[in-house]
């Protein structure tokens, strides 16, 4: 990673033809790639009983990407409504489904109990009360404050408007025990895109403690701990890959040591989205002008739209120039798109090869947070999404926005209002 190169040769060879075919710019995620990936999760985690992975929907809610998460064996971590129509259109189930939310809404709360329900992940002890009929089995997201630091995307956990605090959390399974709960599981998430595998060995450990703080003070033996997502992927090509084996052999020990002591041990789940599918999309685009002032510039078809890490988190996503992978990279360019926003660009002072009009760029690891943070400012419309199937086809999995979708929600039933007559 940036790219396998298993997924480099097998789409860069085609990638004229499959530019050609749909035109551009277009996301393009590898489903063996994948698969890999989940293969080897549940493999290193195959020694803890019960490890479950659930997808983070919001990283690539895609459903056809989502079946292939289900096919797997996998939940989904949802946040939303339409995460949990996706997820639940697709047949998981109560305890297939994660639904963490963040100020939830009655409507929220209404929907999630809908079609069977899912495992209610609770973000504040204030929501106990808000939930209008209280589920049998309930969670808690987890934040340990101070007893923690964060990392740079998912900030300083004190900071952080997510979860229960530390103060707060066994009271508040006392309070969801007199609601009527019988089944519980804690959650956290403390880190994002993190590449220092001690980070999540460490998070293991907090929850594991906080499971026999639990079960001392009120007899509840947790049924699951979801450590969260976070893994990270080397985003740039000389960065090293977390080290999910260590990580897995020492959490491993860890609740190998807990059963021994306590008798008893809970599953451990976790939500990986960008490590599932973030290495395992490109976004494509065709460079169609070029601009030589104060810099050289090279403007292509796609805009931050399609992809807005870079301007966001000032994000590096390497680019492979498509046909010229072994060519010096000795030109300096901006990558830039067509928004009326001067951080609308893929890369900045960034040493390529010579590039030319109609050339096609690669550019990496857009699989996560890519098509999912997408927005339509200044009218620019979201790109189409491809899959690379398994063998070497390419299906569309989702048609590129059009202007009557941009127009759509001005159709509307006129409804005028005068407040006070």
């Amino acid at each position: 990673m940036p790219m396998s190169e298993s997924f480099k040769q097998r789409l860069f060879k085609a990638l004229p033809e499959i530019a050609e075919h749909y035109g551009t710019p277009f996301h393009i995620y590898d489903e063996q790639g994948i698969r890999d990936t989940g293969a080897r999760l549940k493999q290193v985690f195959s020694g803890i009983d019960g490890f479950r992975e659930y997808f983070a929907v919001k990283a690539l809610p895609n459903k056809r990407i989502l079946q292939l998460m289900k096919e797997m064996g996998f939940g989904f971590d949802c946040s939303s409504i339409p995460e949990l129509i996706m997820s639940r259109d697709l047949g998981a189930g109560m305890e297939e489904i994660m639904f963490t939310s963040n100020n939830t809404s009655d409507e929220e709360f209404a929907f999630a109990e809908q079609d069977g329900g899912c495992i209610l992940n609770l973000d504040d002890i204030s929501l106990i009360d808000k939930v209008p009929n209280f589920p049998e089995l309930v969670c808690f997201r987890y934040n340990p404050g101070p007893r923690r630091t964060g990392n740079v995307i998912i900030g300083n956990p004190v900071e952080a408007k997510y979860g229960v605090t530390h103060e707060q959390v066994v009271d508040a399974y006392r309070q969801a025990q007199q609601r009527g709960a019988k089944r519980f599981g804690l959650h956290t998430m403390v880190a994002s895109n993190e590449l220092d595998y001690s980070y999540m060995v460490e998070t293991a450990r907090m929850v594991l403690s906080l499971t026999e703080q639990i079960k001392q003070e009120l007899g509840i033996e947790l049924e699951f701990v979801n450590i969260g997502g976070g893994f990270g992927i080397p985003y740039q090509p000389e960065q090293p890959p977390l080290d999910i084996d260590t990580m897995a052999k020492e959490i491993t020990s860890q609740f190998d040591a807990f059963k021994a002591e306590h008798g008893f041990v809970p599953r451990m789940y976790m939500e990986s989205g960008r490590f599932m599918t973030g290495p395992h999309g490109c976004l494509v685009t065709k460079v169609i002008n070029f601009k030589d002032t104060y810099r050289q510039y090279v403007g292509v078809d796609a805009c931050m739209s399609a992809l807005m890490r870079p301007a966001l988190y000032d994000a590096y996503h390497h680019i492979d120039v498509i046909g010229k992978q072994d060519q010096p990279a000795d030109t300096t360019y901006d990558v830039v798109g067509s928004l009326c926003e001067n951080n609308d660009k893929f890369a900045v002072q960034r040493q390529l090869p010579k590039i030319d009009e109609g050339d096609l760029l690669a550019i990496h690891d857009s699989g996560a947070h890519g098509h999912a943070m997408g927005f339509q400012y200044n009218g620019r419309l979201r790109p189409q999404e491809l899959l690379l199937r398994t063998d070497g086809s390419v299906e569309l999995i989702r048609r590129a926005e059009t202007v009557e979708d941009y127009f759509a929600t001005l159709n509307y039933t006129a409804d005028n209002f005068t407040p006070g007559k």
